[in-house]
């Protein structure tokens, strides 16, 4: 098995896994993925929600409630698990995650105002990847 696998949120590569149906696609993670082996997730679809979705934001208190008020919670830890177990199993130590996400910010994420305010935070997949050893890429900038 290879060790210079990287794992990659799905939407960045065009997969219409977003809440709205759609896509993150993002050229440059393309480029930069060019000829390299990639593991495609999507933590929130691993967790068991579905696209479209309602769109969820993390509270105060670190649950995850979608717009209706709903606990998603275990979803989203879920996702984190499954997400893990994915780069576990493909020996991969690298992840470039799409940052703002409930699941997969890594430098920010929306306040839980459903505003579309931004603050400094970590995605619940985010966060678990990196407690366990998991590098996150940033593409960002």
């Amino acid at each position: 098995m290879k060790d210079n696998v990287i794992a990659i949120s799905a939407c960045l590569l065009g997969v219409n896994c977003k809440y709205n149906g759609k896509s993150n696609l993002n050229p440059n993670v393309i480029e930069y993925l060019h000829g390299k082996e990639v593991v495609l997730v999507c933590p929130e679809l691993l967790g068991g929600l579905t696209t479209p979705r309602i769109i969820s934001e993390i509270q105060e208190n670190n649950s995850v409630k979608n717009l209706e008020n709903v606990d998603v919670t275990d979803n989203f830890i879920l996702g984190a698990k499954r997400t893990l177990e994915i780069l576990h199993q493909n020996n991969c130590k690298n992840i470039i995650l799409k940052d703002g996400s409930p699941s997969c910010g890594f430098m920010t994420i929306y306040d839980g105002s459903f505003t579309g305010k931004r603050i400094n935070g970590m995605g619940i997949t985010a966060r678990y990847l990196r407690e366990n050893g998991i590098n996150i890429l940033n593409l960002e900038t």
